[in-house]
C-alpha cells in the first residue's frame, strides 16, 4: 500500500494524540487514532491509562456510525487478543471501517501481525509502516520489553562542564539550573521506575519523585542497595512504592524495610554485588518499560560495563568544580583511545543556562 500526504498528516496527528499518553499508559504502548471519512475527521482518541478503553475504542465511540467506510490511522498494530479489553481489530471490523493504516506492527508475541492478518482476512485493506520510526521512539521501551524482555534504561546526569557531578564529600545540589531540572522531572515522569544506587541515598536522602511536573501516578523507585543499608528514615521509602533490589538474605533488615513500606528482592551475582541485568530482567516481568536511572557514578559505571545503559539524558552547566571532585562513571583507565565508548548524538539543546545532550552507544 502506498501513503499519500493525506495518509502522512493523519498519522503525524494520530501520534500527537499517542503523546497525550506519554504519563499514564504504563505498562501498556501509548497509542493515537484518527479515523477520516470524505476528508474529514470524524473521530479521534488515544489510549489514556491501562485496563481502560483503547484509542481505536475511543476514535470509534466519537464517530459513531460515521466510521462506516472511513480509514483509520492507529500509530501502532490494533490489537487481536482479548486483554483487560476485546480486541480493537474486531472493533473496527464490526464499525465497518474500510481501510487501516497502521504506524508499526505490535512488537508484542499475541499480536505481532495477527491484529493486520485479522483485518484483512474480514476484506478490509490494511498495511503498517507509515512514520514507523516516529512511533517506535514513543514507545521505545514497550518495543525493548516485548523484543529484549527488558526495559529501556535511560541514564540522567547533571555534571559540571568538566564533567564532575559532586563534590568529594557528596555535595551536589544543585548544580544545574531550575530549566533542567524541571526537564529532569518531565523524564521522570515518563518512566515506569527510577532506579538509583545507595550511595545516592545516603549521600543526598532524595525523594526522587516527579515534583516539578503534573503528574497522576509516581513512577517505582528502585534502590540498588547489596548489604541492605537503606535508612529506615530514607525520604525515598515515603511516597509511593519502592524496590530494594539486594545481594544479601538479611531477614532482620529486610523485616524491618518491608514495614517501612519497601518490597525487598535479593539478586547476587558471584562477587556479593546486585546482578544488574536480572533486575532489569525482572522489572521488564513486573510491566516495567522505561527506567530512569539517576544514580552516583560507581552505579553509573557499572550499568555501562554491563551493556544496560540505552540512552544518555546529560545536562551540563556552564562551571568548572575540579579535578578532585566525583565523576559521571567510575570506568576502567584506557590504555589506547580504541577502546574509548562511541557515543551517537541524539539531541543538543540549551535550557536556561545549561546544555541538554541526548545521546546513545553507536
Amino acid at each position: 500500500m502506498s501513503f499519500t500526504a493525506v495518509d502522512h498528516g493523519m498519522m503525524a496527528r494520530a501520534l500527537q494524540l499517542a503523546e497525550r499518553g506519554l504519563w499514564t499508559t504504563s505498562p501498556n504502548p501509548r497509542v493515537g487514532c484518527v479515523l477520516l471519512r470524505d476528508g474529514e475527521i470524524v473521530g479521534e482518541g488515544w489510549h489514556e491509562k491501562a485496563g481502560e478503553a483503547h484509542a481505536e475504542v475511543h476514535a470509534l465511540r466519537a464517530a459513531g456510525e460515521r466510521a462506516r467506510g472511513a480509514t483509520a490511522y492507529v500509530t501502532l498494530e490494533p490489537c487481536s487478543h482479548h486483554g483487560r479489553t476485546p480486541p480493537c481489530a474486531e472493533a473496527l471490523i464490526a464499525a465497518g471501517v474500510s481501510r487501516v493504516v497502521a504506524a508499526m506492527t505490535d512488537p508484542n508475541p499475541l499480536v505481532a501481525g495477527r491484529g493486520l492478518a485479522l483485518l484483512q482476512a474480514a476484506g478490509m485493506a490494511a498495511a503498517s509502516g507509515l512514520l514507523e520510526n516516529e512511533a517506535r521512539e514513543l514507545n521505545i521501551g514497550f518495543v525493548s520489553r516485548m523484543t529484549r524482555g527488558r526495559p529501556w534504561l535511560r541514564l540522567k546526569a547533571a555534571a559540571s562542564l568538566d564533567g564532575k557531578t559532586a563534590l568529594n564529600n557528596g555535595l551536589s545540589q544543585w548544580i544545574t539550573g531550575p530549566e533542567a531540572r524541571r526537564d529532569g522531572h518531565r523524564w521522570r515522569a515518563r518512566a515506569c521506575a527510577i532506579l538509583t544506587g545507595i550511595g545516592t541515598v545516603r549521600d543526598d536522602d532524595p525523594s526522587l519523585t516527579v515534583r516539578d511536573v503534573e503528574t497522576t501516578r509516581q513512577p517505582l523507585r528502585v534502590i540498588v542497595d547489596s548489604r541492605l543499608e537503606t535508612p529506615l528514615t530514607a525520604k525515598i521509602l515515603q511516597g509511593g512504592p519502592v524496590l530494594i533490589a539486594a545481594a544479601v538474605d538479611d531477614e532482620k533488615r529486610a523485616k524491618m524495610l518491608r514495614a517501612a513500606g519497601a518490597d525487598i528482592l535479593v539478586l547476587p551475582n558471584p562477587q556479593g554485588k546486585v546482578e544488574l541485568p536480572a533486575l532489569l530482567a525482572e522489572l521488564g516481568r513486573r510491566g516495567i518499560n522505561e527506567v530512569h536511572a539517576e544514580a552516583g557514578f560507581k552505579l553509573n559505571g557499572s550499568l555501562l560495563r554491563e551493556g544496560l545503559v540505552d540512552e544518555f539524558l546529560l545536562y551540563f552547566a556552564p562551571c568548572l568544580i575540579g579535578h578532585e571532585a566525583s565523576g559521571l562513571f567510575n570506568l576502567p583507565e584506557l590504555a589506547t583511545l580504541d577502546g574509548k565508548r562511541q557515543l551517537q548524538i541524539r539531541d543538543l539543546r540549551q535550557l536556561g543556562q545549561d546544555i541538554r545532550l541526548i545521546a546513545r552507544p553507536s
